[in-house]
C-alpha cells in the first residue's frame, strides 16, 4: 500500500514582508516557452559538447579523464554558484540575475571558440558554470511566483517536457555542427542559442516586486542560506531529489563513454541514448501535469520513487541478457537504451512536484530554496561526471548497479521524510 501523506509545512519566522501571491492563473505560450528555454541551457551547455570530446582531445592531446573535466569544471562551477543566484533574486529581482547570468555566460561561450588550450578552455567551462544556474534555477521560482496548486504543478510539468527535448537534440546538434568545421562550432553554435534566449528574458515581467525583496546585504544573504539550510525537511527532500535524479543522470554524463566506448558506436550515434531519455522524459512530464487535479503531490512522488526502484531493476535485467556489442545497429543495443528510457519516465514523475515541495517549505525565501534545493544535485551531478561516471562506466553491468543505487537511497529518504512528516500526528 502506498504511503500517502501530506506535506506540512513548518511555519518558520521570516522576513515580515509578506510572500507576493500569484498573479496569474493560465500560462500564456510566450512565457511558457521562454521559461522552458532558459531551464535548456544546462542540457545544451554538458551534451552538446559530449560528440566534439574526440576532436578535443586530438587537439590538446588530452585523454578520456581530462575530457570528463570539460563537464565536472561546469557542474562544479554552477554547484557553487548556485548557492547565491536564489538568493540575489530575493534582494534584486528575478530578472535582473537572469540577464546578468546569461551576459556572462555568452562571454564564457565565445571565449571556448578562441581557448587556445585545455587549461583555458577548462577555466572557461568554469566560468559558464559560475553564471548558467541564474537561468537554470530562477527560471524555477518564476514559475511559483506566478502561478500556485494545480496551475504550477502543470506548468512546471510542461516545462520540463519542452526541457526533456534538450538532452536528445544537444548531441545530435554537436554532430551536425561537426559537420560544419572543428569543435569550436559547437560552442558558437550553443552560444547563438543563449543570445536568443537572452533576448527573450528581456520581454519577461519581473516576478518579484520592490516590496517583496529582501535587503541586499551579505549579512542578509547569508542569513537566509542559513535559514533555509538548516531545516531538516529541507535536507531531506533535497537529498531524496538529488538521488533520484542521480539515477538518470549516469548516463548522460558517461554518455560518451556509454556510447562510444561500451556501444562502440561514432560522434553522429549519441541519439541512440538521449532519444530513448527524451521519450521517457516528455512521457513522464505530460503525466505530472495530467494528474496535477487528480493526485497530490506527495503521493506522486512516492509513485515516482517506487517505479524509478523498478526501473532500475529492470535495466540491469536487459542489459545482463543482451549479448556483446559489435558496433552495429541491432536488437541488443535496444535491450541497452530501453532501460534508460523506463527510468527516465519514472524519475520525470518525481522531479517537477518534489521541486515545488521544495519552493513551498520557504514561500518568503523562495529563491533561497530554490538554490540549496539545486545545489545537492548539482554537486552529486559534479562528482558523476568528473569522478563516478570515469570510474564504473566500464560496462553496462557497472552502470545499471550503480543506478539502482542511487535509486534506493533517493527512495529511503524520502520515505524517511514522509515517516517524519507522519511521526508528530501519531
Amino acid at each position: 500500500m502506498l504511503l500517502r501523506i501530506d506535506l506540512v509545512t513548518t511555519p518558520f519566522p521570516t522576513s515580515h514582508v509578506p510572500p507576493v501571491p500569484p498573479r496569474r492563473r493560465k500560462a500564456g505560450a510566450r512565457i511558457t516557452l521562454t521559461l522552458a528555454s532558459l531551464a535548456m541551457i544546462g542540457p545544451f551547455t554538458i551534451d552538446t559538447v559530449f560528440p566534439a570530446f574526440t576532436r578535443i582531445g586530438e587537439e590538446f592531446g588530452s585523454d578520456a579523464v581530462a575530457l570528463q573535466q570539460l563537464v565536472a569544471a561546469y557542474l562544479a562551477a554552477f554547484a557553487i554558484m548556485s548557492i547565491f543566484h536564489g538568493p540575489l533574486s530575493d534582494a534584486l529581482g528575478r530578472k535582473k540575475v537572469m540577464i546578468g547570468g546569461l551576459t556572462i555566460y555568452l562571454i564564457g561561450m565565445f571565449g571556448c571558440v578562441l581557448a587556445p588550450s585545455m587549461g583555458t578552455l577548462i577555466l572557461l567551462r568554469v566560468l559558464q558554470g559560475m553564471s548558467a544556474g541564474a537561468a537554470t534555477i530562477v527560471s524555477r521560482v518564476v514559475i511559483r511566483d506566478m502561478f500556485s496548486g494545480s496551475e504550477a504543478q502543470r506548468l512546471m510539468a510542461q516545462v520540463m517536457m519542452i526541457f526533456s527535448v534538450a538532452p536528445a537534440i544537444a548531441p545530435i546538434l554537436g554532430g551536425w555542427l561537426l559537420l560544419l568545421g572543428d569543435w569550436r562550432w559547437v560552442f558558437g553554435g550553443v552560444g547563438l542559442y543563449a543570445l536568443v534566449v537572452l533576448i527573450a528574458t528581456t520581454r519577461l515581467p519581473e516576478t518579484l516586486p520592490r516590496e517583496g525583496r529582501t535587503p541586499l546585504r551579505v549579512g542578509a544573504l547569508l542569513g537566509s542560506l542559513w535559514h533555509v539550510g538548516r531545516s531538516p525537511v529541507m535536507l531531506r527532500i533535497a537529498a531524496a531529489s538529488a538521488f533520484g535524479f542521480a539515477s538518470q543522470f549516469l548516463f548522460i554524463a558517461s554518455a560518451s563513454l556509454f556510447v562510444v566506448n561500451l556501444l562502440g558506436l561514432g560522434e553522429q550515434d549519441f541519439w541512440v541514448l538521449f532519444v530513448p531519455l527524451i521519450i521517457g522524459m516528455i512521457s513522464g512530464s505530460f503525466i505530472v501535469g495530467r494528474v496535477a487535479d487528480l493526485m497530490d503531490r506527495s503521493r506522486l512522488i512516492t509513485l515516482g520513487f517506487l517505479g524509478t526502484l523498478a526501473s532500475t531493476v529492470v535495466n540491469l535485467v536487459l542489459v545482463s541478457i543482451a549479448p556483446d556489442f559489435t558496433g552495429g545497429l541491432s536488437w541488443s543495443l535496444l535491450l541497452a537504451a530501453i532501460g534508460p528510457m523506463l527510468i527516465a519516465f519514472t524519475v520525470a514523475l518525481l522531479f517537477a512536484p518534489i521541486q515545488l515541495e521544495v519552493l513551498d517549505l520557504f514561500p518568503h525565501e523562495r529563491g533561497a530554496a530554490a538554490s540549496l534545493g539545486t545545489f545537492f544535485g548539482l554537486v552529486l551531478n559534479a562528482l558523476l561526471a568528473g569522478l563516478i561516471a570515469p570510474l564504473i562506466a566500464v560496462s553496462l553491468t557497472a552502470l545499471a548497479v550503480t543506478s539502482i543505487a542511487f535509486a534506493v537511497l533517493g527512495a529511503t529518504l524520502w520515505i524517511w521524510h514522509l515517516l517524519a512528516v507522519r511521526a508528530p500526528r501519531t
